[in-house]
């Protein structure tokens, strides 16, 4: 029989079992409503992972203050897995808004060039490259048909007269169209390197070569107030470091004599990244710079990822530098080599050139290899305008290997303009080893343009054209197409008429810039590349010899004046029948060199010591009160036609001398 106290027992029993029930309830609900304070793993409004302030991950392992130091290991914390959608590639889709046109790697601009005139400055050969200046315009490329594959190459023709010798020229246009559709474009998770020059030529003054003073201008009281090239390439790095995405992975590696991990290849998810930033902001430039020790180090991170998926992520390593290694692998080669190799695991290179200072030579042979790139950094809020509206593209490689053969009795190809790898073209075929996706802006694309100047070797006026590439998956796919070029002056359309217009002007500056530096090397000058009777001559190239690159003074000698004058009449006339006001730029740089005053002055004690200091200069001696010409003939020299200076073995310089100081006012050179 059941006493009173078995059920007092049984009452307890119960009660106790509802309080452990409550308890457990009360515990279910808080891990429901308040998971984030027990599992750093939350899903946001739009069901991405998002990981807890608290446990993100400061991966930094580089101390400011010394040459490296040991990581902390907070890498092996706890670990996620989420999943994302990559960029699609298949057949576009044609009924979904506009396309994305296409643009060849290498130069993605000419700012260099633009920056050191703007400085008085005398730039370098590739300063100024035809690749570099097509992508700061947009090209009507000549497509009639829809595309509806990942490329499709369209043929534009023109005859058109050089402006300065009046002689006839055959070009042939390749406009670079593709079937994306903007709005189906995304690129790809990436795997990304930064590189950071922290050398000691990255602390001189953004506008001033540190080669011209080696230990810096820090003892000149206006430059204390001016960004260094490094603060520039610290806000860089931020700014680069703003574009990625969780599922992305970052890295960085910093160089000057040695090479320094300051953050390995971790997910952005996990990182710490407003840490990360500020630690980018605090670093400073001191020691050589080991360029190849950044390059070697920058590979290694990618040891774990060189067979990952590569319809998932993207392999690609950013240098930010001023490019002058003067330590170590300086050999253009060895670095070359370098870049050659990660290349062909599918690691790609951008490089980012910072300062007026910046090796354009080096940088531009290292970028013509697949998948490179490269773009120059000269204020902190154009670069991140730039990134804003280009990261995605600058990043993203479509197509590679891109081959154009050209089968005819009447012509062959006589030089390419726009394609890094113009070099290698030869009178039937020219490369391309990579094409960007680009923007495509009123119908036109930026840089979407490959100039083929031709040679006329027939009678006839036929020819084919067959094009081959591969896409990211290693596919090959091309296009055969055949037509004739009208003999008559035309131009098919305004994109090939932009194209031939920029192409003079790059012809134009590289013939001054080489002919002036030759003057200035005291180097023989046969002739100028561009005068009157041979018009605008292929530029040469003549290698620095050394990466640490100095100052030039701006100077335009009267032969160049002249040019520029007649032609820039004619690229105003042009300018308005394309109706490009972006091509106004252009416009400013010719007037500011036709106006250059190039007059010299010389201090001597005496006529003997003016002559020695002008003899230096191709200069022709003069007395001290009045102006003197020693010449051998005895007719005016000054009405001569180049062909006669050519044949002839004279100098022709004017001078003025008076108390002690002889000046320099005008002169042309010729064969000596």
């Amino acid at each position: 029989m059941e006493t009173i106290t078995d059920k007092k027992r049984d009452n307890k029993r119960w009660l106790v079992l509802v309080l452990v029930s409550v308890l457990l309830l009360a515990l279910l609900f808080t891990l429901l409503f308040n998971r984030k304070s027990v599992d750093p793993v939350v899903n946001n409004d739009e069901g991405e992972l998002v990981i807890a302030e608290e446990d993100l991950i400061n991966d930094w392992q580089y101390d400011v203050g010394s040459s490296a130091s040991d990581y902390s290991g907070q890498a092996n914390k706890r670990s996620y897995v989420s999943e994302s959608l990559s960029m699609s590639l298949g057949t576009p889709d044609a009924s979904i808004g506009g396309s994305i046109g296409m643009a060849v790697g290498g130069a993605q601009d000419v700012n260099n060039f633009r920056q050191n005139i703007e400085n008085n400055y005398l730039p370098i050969l590739t300063d100024i490259s035809y690749e570099g200046l097509f992508y700061d315009y947009y090209f009507e490329t000549g497509q009639t048909e829809e595309c509806l594959k990942l490329f499709c190459p369209s043929y534009s023709s023109a005859v058109s007269a050089d402006p300065i010798s009046d002689e006839n020229e055959y070009y042939l246009s390749v406009g670079l169209n593709s079937g994306i559709k903007e709005a189906d474009f995304e690129r790809k998770k990436m795997n990304l390197v930064l590189v950071l020059d922290i050398s000691g030529s990255m602390k001189s003054p953004f506008n001033k070569y540190y080669y011209d003073n080696p230990g810096g201008n820090n003892d000149l009281e206006e430059e204390e107030e001016r960004k260094t090239k490094m603060e520039i390439a610290n806000q860089s790095i931020v700014a680069l470091l703003d574009q990625l995405n969780g599922d992305d992975r970052v890295s960085l590696v910093l160089f000057n004599s040695n090479a320094y991990l300051a953050k390995p290849l971790n997910l952005v998810k996990y990182t710490d990244m407003s840490a990360i930033k500020d630690h980018v902001l605090e670093i400073y430039a001191n020691g050589g710079t080991n360029m190849a020790a950044g390059m070697s180090l920058a590979g290694d991170q990618f040891e774990e990822y060189i067979d990952i998926d590569r319809d998932e992520y993207e392999n690609r390593i950013i240098f930010l530098t001023d490019a002058m290694p003067n330590t170590g692998e300086t050999r253009e080669e060895g670095m070359l080599g370098l870049a050659k190799n990660y290349s062909d695991q599918g690691i790609y290179s951008t490089f980012i050139g910072v300062g007026l200072d910046f090796n354009t030579e080096l940088i531009n042979s290292i970028t013509k290899i697949k998948g490179a790139n490269y773009y120059s950094v000269h204020s902190e809020k154009e670069f991140k305008t730039r990134l804003a509206d280009e990261f995605e593209f600058m990043v993203t490689p479509l197509v590679f290997d891109l081959k154009l053969e050209l089968e005819s009795n009447d012509f062959i190809i006589e030089k390419v303009y726009g394609s890094p790898e113009a070099d290698e073209a030869s009178g039937e075929i020219m490369k391309v080893n990579t094409l960007f996706p680009s923007k495509v802006q009123d119908g036109e694309t930026r840089g979407g343009l490959v100039l083929l100047k031709l040679k006329k070797v027939g009678e006839g006026s036929q020819l084919s054209l067959k094009t081959s590439y591969v896409n990211r998956q290693g596919v090959s796919d091309g296009d055969e197409v055949s037509f004739s070029i009208d003999d008559n002056s035309h131009y098919s359309n305004t994109g090939i008429r932009k194209g031939i217009v920029l192409t003079r002007y790059a012809n134009l500056m590289k013939n001054w810039i080489n002919d002036e530096r030759a003057m200035k090397g005291n180097i023989p000058i046969d002739y100028y590349g561009v005068n009157i009777e041979d018009g605008i001559m292929l530029p040469p190239f003549i290698s620095l010899g050394q990466w640490e690159r100095k100052s030039t003074p701006l100077t335009v000698n009267s032969n160049y004046r002249q040019m520029f004058e007649i032609f820039s009449d004619y690229f105003k006339e042009e300018s308005e029948i394309l109706g490009d006001d972006n091509l106004g730029q252009e416009i400013e740089i010719m007037d500011k060199l036709i106006s250059m005053n190039n007059s010299n002055t010389y201090s001597c004690s005496d006529s003997s010591d003016c002559y020695e200091e002008m003899y230096k200069s191709r200069g022709i001696a003069c007395n001290i009160d009045n102006v003197e010409l020693i010449s051998s003939f005895n007719e005016d020299v000054s009405n001569w036609t180049s062909k006669q200076r050519r044949e002839s073995n004279l100098n022709y310089f004017s001078w003025e001398c008076i108390d002690n100081s002889c000046v320099c006012v005008g002169d042309w050179h010729t064969n000596y």
